[in-house]
């Protein structure tokens, strides 16, 4: 049993003692950084409650063009912002938003290969140069680390240089599963999205000011089919027990 799995099964009895209600299916959208954390957490929710979860995980503005357009969501897991955005259209029940993670930006690189410096933005800069490839999230996908990314290589002046040799991913699955069947040499995303990929290691987090910290809020869709369960959901997400997964998945909880 893996650690993450003995922290769910913790959960399933933590909860267990205290759900209640009628089941009911819950329909979730989330963006891929939380995706490996609310694997573990979905499945002892479950079992928990009797609850369904039935999960997605498009990329960032694909998945806001659905809310927009009025796609039934009962739960969203989103950037905060974003969240934001979607209560001022009121397509997301404002009360109910919680802030309950964040997480920064890596370098992923294949286990075993070199590990050039990138703890300054100078060093960056020269590992990049001397990189034969690399992937990041596409930023017309709305991506916050795509488009971030995209800043970072123009700030350090290389935007032009790095165009020929960069993969800009689809943002279904993670970047660094390309470096990890050695395609491409370094992977650009969230922390949270290269620690569960097998085959890499994290080479250091983005230096100084060109890190971005994403943070993570829940909320419960305005046109949801019924409040009590995503509620139970949301209370459970942020629950100090569900932060031991969250924090396991590389990623830092907050608000407890």
């Amino acid at each position: 049993m893996t650690s993450l799995n003995r922290i769910a099964l913790t959960l399933f009895f933590a909860i267990v003692m205290v759900s209640g209600g009628q089941a009911a299916e819950i329909k979730l959208m989330s963006s891929g950084a939380m995706k490996v954390a609310l694997i573990e957490l979905i499945p002892a929710f479950e079992r928990a409650t009797n609850h369904k979860i039935t999960a997605n995980y498009p990329a960032p503005g694909v998945i806001k063009d659905r809310i927009v357009a009025n796609e039934l969501v009962d739960v969203l897991v989103f950037p905060a912002p974003g969240v934001d955005d979607l209560i001022m259209q009121a397509k997301l029940v404002a009360e109910s938003k919680v802030t309950f993670a964040r997480s920064g930006m890596g370098i992923a690189a294949r286990s075993g290969a070199a590990k050039p410096d990138i703890s300054t933005p100078e060093a960056l800069k020269r590992t990049l140069l001397a990189a034969k490839s690399l992937i990041y999230t596409d930023p017309a996908l709305g991506s916050p680390s795509g488009l971030h990314f995209a800043k970072v290589l123009e700030r350090l002046g290389i935007a032009q240089e790095m165009r020929a040799k960069s993969k800009l991913h689809d943002g279904v699955g993670f970047n660094a599963e390309f470096v990890a069947r050695g395609e491409v040499e370094f992977a650009i995303q969230q922390i949270s999205e290269i620690v569960p990929v097998k085959g890499v290691e994290l080479l250091g987090p983005l230096p100084g000011d060109l890190q971005l910290t994403t943070v993570y809020a829940t909320a419960i869709g305005a046109r949801a089919s019924e409040q009590d369960a995503p509620k139970e959901f949301i209370k459970f997400l942020t629950s100090p027990v569900a932060a031991a997964v969250i924090k396991a998945t590389g990623m830092e909880p907050t608000g407890l």
